[in-house]
């Protein structure tokens, strides 16, 4: 994206959240180029379970800043991917196969576990891959780093030795943090056994600053001694982090609400190490249905396979970069709405100022270009639509919008043509199998009857928010509490569901005759289970 002179200025005071960190990161850094050559910014990777949509949330955000620090400055910049894949296995994911192959090799480095898929050396490499493979699908700019490598190329060892060197002082920050029990074992480093491969919770009895060595009883209370460099410890993890983050020189991290007290230590650790800890910030978590915290261990929530199956890529970014210090439910229901949030935000784009582009989330999610996007007819009307006609037929629902939309094709109206499909599988998994529809009472039969003899005045052709004005005047014309009680009637008789698009818009997608024949069915006392699309 080429960055003006003008971009630049309107950016010094952009309100929007990507805007404010970098902002905030080129404080830390005095506006001066690090001795690196470059600002750091860094996520982190657990990959214990398979890739999840919290991991891609922390990786667009990141970005989101990274581009609004390229913005403001021209200080060259890196992102790393990282994964903990030296971590020891502590428990078996809920979602894997071969569980009882895993459950042999409990606490061995996620590089050295078999990979119970099958496709790779190690479950480690597996889960790297999936990871990977999803952050390239979405584009992202990223150097892809695994913590078994860096530990055994030396790239960790000067820091290592420092904290050998400052053993104590780094260990009484942690100890405060633990029980009585945990106390007594604690120990910054955690040897690798060359027995067994696992990594080993167990007291340090000695360490020599000199030699570069940690001495330790093994399971068998054989005393050992290893050095703390070329991958023959792992950290502990808050030490693991303070370690990585001077080893690299990461000035940018972001993590969730539930590590706070962890970036509290991790920067107390930095400090001892005599450098400064990264600029942080940090979101809330996502929640899944039942508002559990979202676990890739558990696999509750959604997958980015699953998203993706319902709503393009871009729909996702932009649930990331609304309101990132909010507690949000992750789950199907929210889907609908996020697409219909982000078309809305990329149409409106070419039409608004400069300053005022720099608050739309489109801005941040295509890095200052977004596409031309003509969706013309939102995501919730085309599955109020696919609900109504119950097809998995793509050519059906074109039909309809053909009539609606006569200019629009699925060759010329690309994005329409893809939402179509989105809509079909949404309705196959979500809607229709839990359709409900209702028989009207006499009140609402007689309000039936009476938008059926009002759409019946309307020419064909009418504007959706003509014959919304006459579905309104039906509605006051009745003893409903208000007129939200008589969408919910619609919705629930003519729908089978409690929540609906704007009636007017959809009945002129769906048709007036069409309307009245479904109005009719209901008052002829036909059920609705089954209505097939016409397609006259």
């Amino acid at each position: 994206m080429p960055i003006s002179d003008e971009l630049k200025e309107l950016a010094k005071d952009a309100k929007a959240w990507p805007f404010q960190e970098a902002r905030a990161i080129l404080k830390r850094i005095k506006n001066k180029c690090p001795e690196k050559g470059y600002v750091l910014f860094e996520t982190g990777y657990g990959p214990s379970g398979l890739p999840h949509i919290g991991t891609f949330g922390e990786v667009a955000r990141t970005t989101m800043v990274r581009q609004a620090f390229e913005i403001l400055s021209d200080i060259p910049t890196k992102l790393i991917a990282f994964s903990d894949d030296m971590d020891g296995l502590r428990k078996v994911p809920e979602n894997v196969p071969e569980k009882e192959m895993l459950a042999q090799h409990l606490g061995k480095p996620l590089t050295q576990i078999p990979d119970p898929f099958g496709t790779h050396n190690s479950f480690g490499e597996h889960n790297n891959a999936r990871l990977q493979m999803f952050l390239d699908q979405f584009g992202f700019d990223y150097e892809f780093k695994s913590s078994t490598e860096t530990y055994k190329s030396g790239e960790f060892d000067e820091t290592l030795l420092r904290i050998l060197r400052d053993y104590e002082k780094v260990t009484n920050v942690i100890l405060p943090t633990l029980g009585e029990e945990r106390r007594a074992t604690y120990s910054p480093f955690l040897p690798v056994s060359p027995k067994t491969g696992v990594v080993l919770q167990v007291p340090v009895i000695a360490h020599d600053v000199n030699a570069g060595t940690i001495t330790y009883k093994d399971e068998d209370g054989e005393e050992v001694t290893t050095p703390v460099t070329g991958g023959a410890c792992k950290m502990q993890w808050k030490v693991d982090w303070a370690m990585r983050w001077v080893a690299l020189g990461v000035d940018y991290e972001m993590s969730g609400k539930d590590l706070i007290d962890s970036v509290k230590l991790s920067s107390a650790i930095t400090r001892i190490l005599g450098a400064s800890p990264p600029q942080s910030y940090t979101y809330e978590l996502f929640l899944d249905d039942e508002g559990r915290k979202i676990s890739k261990s558990i696999g509750n929530g959604i997958s980015m396979e699953e998203w993706l199956r319902y709503a393009p890529p871009a729909s996702l970014s932009q649930f990331m970069f609304q309101k990132p210090t909010q507690a949000k439910r992750l789950f199907f229901d929210v889907i609908p709405k996020n697409v219909d949030e982000y078309l809305q935000h990329v149409s409106k784009f070419p039409e608004q100022d400069a300053k005022t582009q720099l608050s739309n989330p489109a801005f941040h999610i295509h890095n200052g270009t977004p596409p031309v996007e003509d969706a013309h007819i939102s995501y919730n009307i085309l599955l109020n639509l696919a609900s109504v006609v119950n097809t998995e037929d793509k050519a059906v629902l074109w039909h309809f919008i053909s009539r609606y939309v006569p200019e629009a094709t699925p060759e010329n109206a690309p994005t329409l043509d893809k939402l179509t499909e989105y809509a079909i599988n949404y309705f196959q998994d979500f809607i229709k199998p839990n359709k409900i529809y209702r028989t009207p009472d006499d009140m609402e039969r007689a309000a039936l009857e009476d938008l059926l003899k009002t759409l019946g005045t309307l020419p064909e052709g009418s504007e959706g928010s003509d014959i919304q004005t006459e579905v309104y005047e039906v509605g006051k014309r009745h003893d409903f509490e208000d007129l939200k009680a008589w969408f919910k009637c619609l919705y629930e008789i003519l729908l089978g569901q409690s929540t609906g698009p704007r009636m007017g818009s959809f009945i002129a997608l769906y048709g007036l005759e069409e309307t009245k024949a479904l109005i009719q069915k209901v008052l002829d006392g036909e059920s609705l289970n089954s209505s097939p699309g016409r397609t006259r």
